[in-house]
């Protein structure tokens, strides 16, 4: 079989193919095990022409000069002449192009669709999703629930094509706790870890105010916090220093290179989550990856990812007092049990080798030409 995945949105700051993959290697992870048993092609939108294989993948490289190609008749034309036997779009705001693509290819080709967290549209752009939807075979979403959304608003059709499959996954692998802390010079028992933007969907404040509770019980806890963004960062620096427990044991560590998160994920006990809406959750994919134990919101990709109640435990998004109950909860856990179940659940439901495998057996369901 011959896979094509594709996007419609260029990404600005990459001129350098390597960067770029590195960039999104939570995703080619996907496809060097698709590329196992298949023929597959990726093209990426950066600044830079070029073609390159790596992994058994070979990726083609287009600098056009709109950061989003509306009407992308050169690359439509260059996909047909791969002759595709399935294209993968990566989003669902791209309804105009899918039209097109598929009016291109004909039916030869399935279209499948993977989610990227979008939301359906409002007003006329929704009415192009819903002529897209025509024109797709397939969907994947992390949960399926994030489809009953699509369903309920009309944008996607037949609850048939929606599809579970997470798109992301981590290369990480766990390393000895005793020797990442050592590495880090952390301390905590237990360490929770944060890793995220700091702004109102991630929600900080929550976590933050619950564990300043949290302390007055356990007060050798540690929570590391990274980040990559200083929305509310002044809010957070307020809480710490209005209460004494929370001046040593709320660390604020800021920005770190994405290589070194591995460690982090080895040294922590948990990994902490306040989000509200998350289409995948790398963060906490990768902390799994691990070993960490998750502590996270009990949204649906968050459910999906820990089966749900197959490890880790889950509290309702916004409220402190039960994230407080769950901290109290994490640490009666048997520590060295609870890994191992989330290693096992990393294993069988978020690896590059557990997603490659759930498209493949999708691909083959999907209605259209069979496929060997």
């Amino acid at each position: 079989m011959r896979i094509v995945s594709t996007s419609y949105s260029k990404t600005e700051e990459f001129d350098n193919p390597n960067d770029w993959l590195k960039r999104i290697s939570f995703y080619t992870g996907i496809l060097d095990e698709l590329a196992r048993h298949h023929e597959v092609i990726s093209i990426e939108r950066i600044n830079y022409n070029g073609q390159m294989h790596q992994n058994g993948v070979q990726y083609s490289f287009w600098k056009f000069r709109n950061k989003v190609a509306h009407f992308p008749f050169h690359l439509h034309r260059h996909i047909k002449g791969m002759k595709p036997d399935v294209v993968f779009v990566n989003g669902l705001i791209f309804p105009m192009q899918i039209i097109q693509l598929k009016l291109k290819l004909g039916t030869r080709a399935r279209i499948m669709v993977l989610h990227r967290a979008e939301k359906p549209f409002r007003g006329f752009r929704k009415w192009l999703q819903m002529l897209a939807d025509k024109c797709v075979n397939g969907y994947f979403f992390t949960s399926s629930e994030f489809g009953d959304d699509w369903i309920k608003k009309g944008s996607i059709k037949d609850r048939g094509k929606i599809h579970e499959a997470i798109q992301a996954s981590s290369s990480f692998r766990p390393e000895l706790k005793s020797a990442a802390r050592a590495s880090l010079t952390v301390s905590g028992g237990p360490l929770f870890l944060w890793v995220g933007r700091l702004d109102a969907n991630k929600d900080p404040i929550t976590v933050v105010r619950a564990f300043i509770d949290f302390l007055s019980l356990w007060p050798s806890a540690k929570l590391y916090m990274i980040f990559q963004s200083n929305d509310l960062i002044g809010e957070i620096r307020q809480l710490i220093a209005t209460d004494d427990k929370a001046t040593g044991n709320i660390i604020l560590v800021g920005r770190i290179l994405h290589r070194d998160l591995g460690l982090w994920y080895s040294a922590a006990d948990f990994i902490i989550s306040g989000s509200h809406y998350e289409g995948s959750g790398i963060a906490i994919c990768e902390a799994m990856s691990c070993g960490c134990i998750p502590l996270v919101t009990d949204i649906p990709s968050f459910r999906k990812m820990t089966g749900p109640g197959k490890c880790g435990l889950l509290y309702q998004p916004g409220d402190k007092d039960d994230l407080l109950k769950k901290l109290i909860l994490a640490v009666e856990l048997n520590m060295d049990l609870e890994r191992s179940k989330v290693l096992i659940q990393f294993r069988d439901e978020l690896s590059f080798e557990a997603i490659a495998g759930k498209m493949n057996r999708v691909m083959k369901l999907v209605p259209g030409k069979k496929f060997k």
